[in-house]
């Protein structure tokens, strides 16, 4: 009897710990789908909505506006300002298209990247690195609460109709704080706090309209500067993508091919899980890569023909003339580029 109810006891405290366990399983899921999506557009509204959901819970849980005259403009400035800074920073470090600019000026010196083209490069480097950035202060601005704090002390008492005079910046600061104003001032905080948010607005939906007009006309640029068709722009748009999978995949499993051999080598042995033996026993062999050959397909490409045949990518181009065996002419390419 005591067994069963030991049993029962145990299988009910293991519910939770299952559901927590595929809770977790489904967040990563959600994960890999966030950082492996294809389309740019998803993945820009995963961004914001994530950034959405940050500055709410930061507004919620961490702000708190230390209402002294100095320190406001310091802190409301540092609200919008520094969580922006780092979300553009993490944006470019985790766009390839940030190393791939690094890896062409380190083994190429850049002599291939014409100014438009360069241009080109960090405009879509950059553009993808705002996305979250602009949330968070467009979102600071919609809300207020940021901008009353830092620019409250420099509303003048004399535009308030009825303010006493004689109040300083001191006295204003404290206005974003419910129960530090003084209480004969206490009349004037919810007209204070509706022209600050009325500005902090304002500013906010001029930026959403500002960026978006810059959006579109981008786009518009784009298209119209680009060598390709529509159909045939989505088109290498999809083989990249495609490409950039199948590549990353085959990296992993040649790693761990040429890594096995190593450590077999050395230990005469090597200790492999059962999916890792499949992959040894299906493809049984991986050779080392020319340093030489991993630098022709890394870097910037810009869209390029052979005998009117595309070259969608440096895999593309590298594939190509080593099929013909004739890789001094890519290397030709390579500097007349």
């Amino acid at each position: 009897m005591f067994s069963h109810m030991f049993h029962l006891r145990t299988r009910q405290k293991s519910v939770p710990n299952m559901a927590a366990a595929t809770l977790i399983t489904e967040n990563f899921k959600f994960a890999s789908l966030f950082f492996k999506s294809k389309d740019v557009m998803i993945f820009n509204g995963l961004i914001a909505l994530g950034t959405v959901a940050g500055q709410t819970a930061y507004n919620v849980f961490a702000f708190d506006c230390p209402c002294s005259s100095g320190r406001n403009y310091c802190y409301g400035l540092a609200v919008i300002g520094v969580p922006a800074l780092v979300f553009f920073l993490i944006g470019i470090t985790l766009n390839r298209s940030t190393w791939d600019l690094v890896s062409e000026c380190r083994l190429r010196n850049c002599r291939k990247l014409s100014g438009v083209a360069a241009f080109a490069l960090l405009g879509s480097i950059i553009g993808r690195a705002v996305v979250a950035p602009l949330t968070w202060a467009v979102l600071s601005l919609l809300q207020g609460q940021a901008y009353m704090c830092a620019l409250s002390e420099f509303v003048d008492p004399s535009s308030l109709e009825g303010f006493p005079s004689g109040q300083g910046s001191e006295v204003m600061a404290t206005f974003p704080c419910q129960g530090s104003v003084p209480k004969e001032l206490e009349v004037f905080r919810g007209q204070i706090e509706r022209r600050m948010k009325y500005e902090s607005q304002l500013i906010g939906w001029l930026l959403v309209a500002v960026m978006s007009l810059m959006v579109f006309l981008m786009m518009c640029m784009k298209r119209c500067c680009s060598p390709l068709g529509y159909q045939q722009e989505n088109y290498w748009s999809q083989y990249r993508s495609t490409e950039n999978s199948l590549f990353q995949r085959t990296a992993a499993v040649h790693a761990l091919l040429l890594a096995a051999e190593n450590v077999k080598s050395f230990f005469g042995f090597v200790a492999l899980e059962n999916e890792e033996k499949e992959q040894l026993a299906r493809y049984q062999h991986a050779s080392p890569i020319v340093s030489t050959n991993w630098n022709r397909v890394t870097g910037v490409y810009l869209y390029r023909e052979k005998g009117g045949l595309p070259l969608y990518s440096r895999l593309n181009k590298w594939a190509t003339y080593s099929k013909d065996n004739n890789m001094e002419a890519m290397e030709e390419m390579e500097m007349l580029s």
